[in-house]
This record gives C-alpha cells, sequence and structure tokens, in this order.
C-alpha cells in the first residue's frame, strides 16, 4: 500500500462564507477490496464496543464533532435532523443495535473510523477521477446523481460540492457521486476526510491516521 496527499483548491468565495471550512485528502494505491476477513471482523467488534462505551442516544447530536456537522449542515440548507451527518449517523445506528453495514474493505474501514473519530469520510475510485479537485459552490442547473438515488437531481448554485476538472464528486459533506464511488475492483482510490468549521485539521488528520492503521492491521 502506498499513501500519498492530494491537494484540493477551495473557491474564496466558499472559504469566506465558511471560515475554518478545510479537507484532508489522500490518495492510497495497491488496495485489494474484499468483503471480509476474519481480522476486518474482528476489529469491526472492537470499534463497536469502544463506541457503546463512549456515546449515548440521548447525548449524541451536543457530542463536539456532531454538532460541527449539524450546524453546517443547517448553514447549507439541509435539515440535520432529517438527514443526519454520516458519522453520527453510523454511530447512532452502532447504539441502536443495528448491524454495521459491510461493503467493502475501504469503505467499511473509513466508516469505522469515521465512526471512532466522529469525522465524515468519503472514497472515490481514481480510475474515475480525473485532474484536479475543487471545493466550489455548484452552478445552477448542473446535474447529479448520488449513491442510491433513482435519478439525477438539478442543483441550484447553493450547494457546496467537491469536484474534479470533469464532474462533481459530492455534495459536501454528505452525498457521494454513483460513478465514482470505490468497489471491489477498485486498486487505488482518492480519500476525503471532511472538515467543517468546528472540526479543525488536526481532527481530520486523526481520521486519516486511524483509516491507515486499520488498512495496515487487517493487511498483515
Amino acid at each position: 500500500m502506498s499513501v500519498e496527499e492530494v491537494r484540493v483548491w477551495i473557491e474564496p468565495s466558499l472559504a469566506e462564507s465558511f471560515p475554518g471550512l478545510s479537507l484532508l485528502a489522500f490518495k492510497v494505491a495497491g488496495l485489494t477490496l474484499s468483503l471480509r476477513n476474519s481480522r476486518v471482523e474482528r476489529l469491526i467488534g472492537e470499534v463497536l464496543e469502544e463506541i457503546w462505551r463512549s456515546y449515548s442516544l440521548e447525548g449524541l447530536k451536543d457530542a463536539t464533532v456532531f454538532r460541527a456537522y449539524r450546524d453546517f449542515f443547517w448553514r447549507i440548507g439541509i435539515d440535520p435532523t432529517k438527514m443526519r451527518p454520516s458519522s453520527e449517523a453510523l454511530v447512532r445506528r452502532i447504539l441502536q443495535g443495528k448491524e454495521f453495514p459491510r461493503i467493502n474493505l475501504l469503505v467499511n474501514l473509513y466508516n469505522l473510523a469515521s465512526a471512532k473519530t466522529g469525522v465524515t469520510m468519503a472514497a472515490y475510485d481514481c480510475s474515475k477521477v480525473h485532474g484536479s479537485l475543487s471545493l466550489t459552490w455548484s452552478r445552477p442547473g448542473e446535474k447529479f446523481l448520488g449513491i442510491g438515488m433513482n435519478k439525477e437531481i438539478t442543483l441550484t448554485g447553493r450547494e457546496v460540492v467537491l469536484r474534479d476538472e470533469v464532474s462533481i464528486l459530492s455534495i459536501y459533506p454528505y452525498r457521494d457521486s454513483e460513478h465514482s464511488k470505490v468497489s471491489v475492483e477498485t486498486s487505488a482510490a482518492i480519500v476525503v476526510a471532511c472538515g467543517v468549521p468546528g472540526v479543525d485539521y488536526s481532527t481530520l488528520a486523526l481520521a486519516r491516521d486511524t483509516l491507515l492503521e486499520y488498512v495496515r492491521l487487517v493487511s498483515k
């Protein structure tokens, strides 16, 4: 496995609207994304035990990191009581005793890192990413098809989006594109630790380091 930093340009007007907005992106290559193995299952059990010790359903929404994502959702026009930040939704699912979702190795591991650190994370297949990345406002009339969506939606220009030089990779930080998602065939991916105001760079770095630790643990 190899890891390298990926630079992401942030549109100045977006940075002015949301002081403290940042994200951390990195490329991970040399992946083999099987669905399950015994090391992953043990790791899932260990992280779930830690989540049960660390949080309660009643206090979850007021945890500092989840509150920061909720506040950002409100500011970009998303009701976080109806569409919860993915990291909070994962922890809530665990606390409710529901099965931890298993997609493929990379998604499973970044979901674990996300649940442990509270940082929303995403990954994109490198073979489907073209050119440099930027975080910008959407452009009115742009089309977007997210994972699990039945049809494209038309963007208004008020959405925050992560894009490459050809297409939109996500409506940031809550829905990723269907076309660039990782699969079991993915051998290299760009992973993004999604920051919002109130979630500082050191917290994003912890999420990155946690994921890479998990990848190394299950690859031994």
